[in-house]
């Protein structure tokens, strides 16, 4: 009787144990992932390519951030994240943070936090190769067309400063670079490093002219009011430029498209 006792009291201990071995096993896999947004379609900075890897100096971010976080590359889900969408898609809890040249701004610290900055560009105009007339933003008043994304800082820069120029907007910078290489358009503009990346993409067809003129200081968006969040991404970002993680990602994803090293920016705590 009390060998069966036994018996029973050892399957039960078995059966309660099962459940929480197989969890210990299979924690590090497919039920534990973050959702991360970042664009699909800027190479150099975060490109979806066609076996649905993703590549860029932003994936590149979000990879170390995610690590430092505890996550895996095989943990990582890539949300799509158009300009125009970022705030909807932190607010409605789709996404845990966003890496997509997603400028710090007033209006958007309002709806959304920002860990960073982890670069700082500044807004240029790319053109075809051939273009011997632009030369600046003001020369955009005789009656070029000038594309630029939906809801994106670039496109209400120039809507506020250059009133008179033609401003188209589409949905994506490829879109809009796809118009100005089959002369729908004249010019191209978004910041310096996401058109040297299309530059880059098509050598030989287009060229970026004049200087920057403005400063954009890239940040991670998240939830509002995610303290905690916010601290520990500042802390990978910081990391990421301490160990040369940084440098590595920056050469490897733009240098190819010409621009230098920049200096890494000091987050704002």
């Amino acid at each position: 009787m009390r060998s069966i006792s036994v018996r029973v009291i050892g399957a039960v201990a078995l059966a309660i144990m099962l459940p929480f071995a197989a969890t210990a096993c299979g924690g590090g896999g497919g039920g534990n992932k973050i959702v991360i947004g970042t664009k699909f379609d800027q190479p150099g900075l975060a490109l979806k390519k066609p076996d649905g890897t993703m590549s860029g100096f932003d994936v590149d971010v979000a990879k170390y951030v995610a690590r430092q976080l505890g996550y895996n590359e095989d943990q990582i889900e890539w949300k799509e994240s158009p300009s125009g969408q970022r705030e909807t898609l932190i607010q409605n809890n789709q996404v845990k943070y966003i890496v997509a040249t997603y400028s710090i701004t007033d209006a958007r610290k309002e709806k959304v936090d920002f860990a960073g900055p982890y670069l700082i560009t500044g807004q240029s105009l790319l053109v075809r190769a051939d273009n011997t007339d632009i030369t600046g933003p003001e020369s955009l008043q005789n009656n070029k067309k000038l594309c630029s994304v939906t809801g994106s800082t670039p496109a209400q820069r120039i809507k506020n400063k250059y009133p008179g120029v033609q401003l188209q907007q589409y949905d994506t910078y490829s879109a809009c670079v796809e118009a100005l290489k089959n002369g729908a358009i004249d010019a191209v503009t978004t910041d310096e490093v996401i058109l040297a990346g299309y530059a880059a993409q098509s050598p030989g067809a287009f060229k970026i002219v004049g200087k920057p003129f403005s400063e954009e200081r890239y940040g991670i968006g998240l939830k509002k009011g995610d303290t905690d969040l916010r601290t520990k991404i500042n802390d990978a970002i910081t990391k990421m430029v301490q160990d040369g993680s940084w440098k590595v990602a920056f050469d490897k994803n733009l240098g190819p498209a010409g621009i230098p090293v920049p200096t890494p920016p000091a987050v704002d705590k």
